[in-house]
């Protein structure tokens, strides 16, 4: 399904996951700003993916990249963001106190 007829809410959730395919997640990373997606991206997306149907929760960031063997920044060095990563994997809108975690969840620390 192209971007332009999959349903998004607002925040640029995609309403239905079952929407969601590979083509889809590629449109909707370049629309972030992110892209091409590589091996690693896609990893990561599939990952999110299967944590949420499985549980229908929010993974900790951290679980996601150790279970891809990537190191554990990989959702911000990767796909920019928790919040991005989750539009790009096309899952839906987690509600306003996860869309604060995902804000704020597993991004490096800084140092001045």
């Amino acid at each position: 399904m192209p971007v332009e007829e999959a349903e998004f809410d607002a925040d640029g959730f995609l309403r239905s996951a079952d929407a969601w395919s590979p083509d889809l997640a590629s449109e909707i990373a370049a629309r972030e700003g992110i892209g091409p997606l590589s091996a690693d991206h896609m990893q990561v997306i599939e990952a999110l993916r299967a944590h949420y149907m499985a549980k229908r929760t929010l993974p900790v960031m951290r679980q996601i990249c150790a279970e891809t063997g990537l190191e554990k920044h990989c959702v911000s060095d990767l796909l920019a963001d928790p919040r991005r990563a989750w539009r790009i994997a096309g899952l839906p809108n987690p509600g306003e106190e996860a869309k604060a975690y995902l804000e704020s969840a597993e991004l490096p620390e800084q140092t001045d």
